[in-house]
């Protein structure tokens, strides 16, 4: 276990399969753009946050086998595809409109 992952007590797999499984659940939540702003800040920090881990704990100079390394990188990819969908969810929601 990469020392930058001690906190959550979880090695690189397990910590990039709690990613995957966290991010499919904010996804679904935030898909149709009414995601409350504080929820996406709290989003967008959680993205930040599990991204620094990620990295720290990937360049940490534990040797990863080239499977590992390629679930490292999906797990960055779906972390800016979830930031990306907020994004874009936002964009959806004209200013000044609430729906009602």
């Amino acid at each position: 276990m990469p020392h930058s992952l001690e906190p959550v007590c979880l090695c690189v797999l397990h910590f990039t399969l709690k990613i995957e499984k966290e991010c499919a659940e904010m996804r679904r939540e935030t898909v149709y753009g009414k995601t409350p702003h504080a929820r996406q800040v709290e989003i967008i920090s959680y993205i930040a946050d599990q991204g620094e881990m990620l990295a720290r704990a990937s360049t940490s100079g534990l040797h990863l086998a080239d499977e590992m390394k390629a679930r490292i990188l999906n797990t960055f990819l779906t972390l800016m595809n979830l930031r990306e969908n907020l994004d874009r969810a936002a964009l959806r929601q004209p200013i000044g409109r609430t729906g009602a």
